[in-house]
């Protein structure tokens, strides 16, 4: 087929992206992330409802509109009405559009014209949408074959692609490849290795020890891996020897190898940029040093070490040990949170409850559960009600080929050679998920992280498999999550109202209430109401947290836990309150169900 003349294939690729920019010039937005307190009724966007959802509902170069009537309406059925509503709508925007035809959905298939203008586009889907008898008015979207990486050991990645337990990856790069993020992976620093190489920006050694950090001296601005091994009883008295693990490089490849080089492996965000910071070295790591490490990887400031020039939009952290979460480690997480990056962690190795571990059970982090190839838990992984998501992390007990694939060294003490091996582990698992969100902040660089764990959460499908104890929403799905927050899905949107009032929270006592009143709003709540709750309290498993709806309805956001010993409650929940009013007094409410502790509710908030 002869191509089409330059000119005509720009009017019909009109930059959506342009669209959607002049829909939305002029918002204006209120963030005060690090100082919930202070938000009272802050409108996120100062825009009509109308030209927010046409600029939502733009998501891929189009030439046309299909427009669904609702039922009733004369457009629906009659072509000539539904013709006539055309060239209404047209003339107000100054285009000449016309009825193309009938689908067979009984949709309208509606024309944009030759003289196509951003602002004229976009000015004629904010109309349709404004009618209240349109359903819907989306673009008429342009597909093209999605064609497999070229890599040669891209077919040894089941992770990515296959149907029954894979993470549908390759249909969310024709959105997005992560392009513009920068990635930290906080775990044995990076050994050089071709298939990653080019996305591997400046990272820093947070090892301060030098019987961990093996290299022979302390921090510096050399991240690089020298090797892990350690002799038997080294690490503790019967604990064998350890090769190399060249642990940092495998999740720096699941994240981001170097794509469509004819080798290798393909990265799920391979548009993404990876800084290593070596925290991990002979025998593990410190919480000191990872404390640092997720504190200067965010973009804050840590004493001797130069300003971050590649502050990371989203961290990975592929460790943990035993014990629940620190008020030291949380509350670095909740400050790296503050600043806008995305924490995801490892549930954990142990098939154990993932509550007893850290930072999986850390407030505000992505805690990550692992499945094998035929979809179910694997049989190491942690679990809980603490886990948030579950991604392949391989499970190598029957084939090794069902591990997860990716970038190595095939040094067993220090570096030698590169290669590719296979690994299993809720290690593996997380960078899955950490790609995932790179792919997300590329096609959406205005998610926040509760709105990227969200709209993972929202858009997982269930586990083709089966999991005991809790494997979170379910198998993440890479190319529905995507493509729903380049839409406009995953935004909370809206307005946040606020309650600042401390109140007391009596040891072992009555329960507690704490008022909201929401006005302004129209219609029912949204599904995906996001609850921020800020309380100050040793031994968090004492506390019972329920949201009351106006009408009196309870949601529980927070069960009590005997196994659950850290400090305080600062975190967001995701609550399905479709079924509510949005206008009224809602309600938190908080009670200590057990003895010895005392606390305060500093301030809680909900975004609607």
């Amino acid at each position: 087929m002869r191509p089409a003349p330059a000119r005509e294939v720009r009017r019909k690729l009109i930059s959506v992206a342009a669209v959607s920019a002049a829909l939305l010039a002029g918002m204006t937005t209120t963030v005060a992330a690090a100082q919930p307190s202070t938000v009272t009724a802050t409108d996120k966007a100062a825009v009509t409802p109308a030209a927010l959802a046409a600029a939502q509902a733009v998501a891929a170069p189009a030439e046309r509109l299909i427009v669904g009537y609702k039922s009733g309406a004369a457009e629906a059925t009659s072509n000539s009405a539904a013709s006539a509503d055309a060239e209404t709508k047209g003339k107000e925007a100054g285009e000449n559009l016309d009825f193309t035809r009938r689908l067979g959905t009984g949709a309208a298939l509606v024309g944009l014209g030759d003289r196509l203008g951003t602002k004229d586009v976009a000015d004629v889907i904010a109309q349709y949408r404004a009618d209240p008898q349109v359903a819907y008015a989306v673009p008429d979207r342009l597909n093209t074959p999605q064609a497999d990486p070229n890599d040669t050991e891209y077919t040894k990645q089941w992770d990515l692609y296959e149907a029954k337990a894979g993470m549908n990856v390759p249909g969310a790069w024709s959105t997005s490849t992560g392009s513009g993020v920068t990635v930290a992976v906080i775990d044995t620093g990076y050994v050089a290795h071709s298939d990653v190489a080019a996305n591997i920006v400046a990272g820093y050694d947070f090892i301060s020890d030098t019987a961990v950090s093996v290299d022979g001296d302390g921090r510096d601005s050399n991240p690089a891996d020298p090797g892990d091994y350690y002799a038997a009883n080294a690490c503790g008295s019967g604990i064998p020897a350890s090769d190399s693990s060249w642990h940092g490089t495998h999740v720096a490849g699941t994240i981001a190898a170097v794509t469509n080089n004819n080798k290798g492996i393909a990265g799920i965000a391979y548009g993404a940029k990876i800084s290593p910071l070596r925290v991990l070295g002979k025998c593990g790591g410190y919480d000191s040093d990872i404390i640092d490490a997720i504190t200067w990887a965010s973009g804050g400031t840590v004493s001797g070490v130069p300003a971050n020039a590649n502050v990371a939009k989203v961290i990975n952290m592929s460790l943990g040990g035993s014990g629940a979460c620190t008020s030291a480690t949380q509350s670095a997480i909740t400050a790296a949170v503050n600043r806008g990056t995305t924490v995801v962690v490892a549930a954990g190795n142990d098939n154990d409850n993932a509550a007893g571990y850290s930072p999986a059970s850390c407030n505000n982090v992505i805690t990550v559960a692992a499945t094998g190839r035929t979809g179910s838990r694997a049989s190491y992984s942690n679990y809980g009600s603490i886990v948030d998501i579950s991604a392949p992390g391989g499970d190598m007990s029957t084939a090794t080929a069902n591990g997860i694939y990716s970038t190595l060294n095939s040094g067993t003490k220090t570096p030698s050679s590169e290669s590719y091996a296979y690994y299993q582990g809720t290690s593996m698992a997380t960078p899955h998920i950490v790609g995932l969100v790179a792919l997300m902040k590329s096609a959406n660089s205005s998610l926040t992280p509760a709105q990227i764990e969200t709209a993972i959460k929202n858009n997982a499908r269930a586990l083709p498999g089966t999991c005991s104890g809790g494997c979170g929403a379910g198998l993440a799905d890479a190319t529905k999550t995507v493509q729903a927050v380049a839409s406009g899905g995953g935004s909370t949107g809206g307005t946040t109202f606020s309650n600042t009032t401390a109140l007391s929270i009596p040891d072992n006592g009555s329960a507690v209430e704490s008022s909201i009143a929401v006005g302004g709003r129209t219609g029912n709540a949204p599904s995906a109401l996001q609850v921020g709750v800020d309380i100050t309290h040793t031994y968090r498993g004492d506390l019972v947290i329920d949201l009351v709806a106006p009408d009196g309805s309870t949601y529980r956001l927070k069960s009590s836990s005997t196994s659950d010993s850290a400090d305080n409650v600062n975190a967001t929940y995701t609550v399905d309150a479709s079924g509510e009013t949005a206008n009224g007094t809602w309600k938190l409410r908080v009670q200590d169900v057990a003895a010895s502790d005392t606390g305060k509710l500093n301030s809680w908030k909900l975004t609607l």
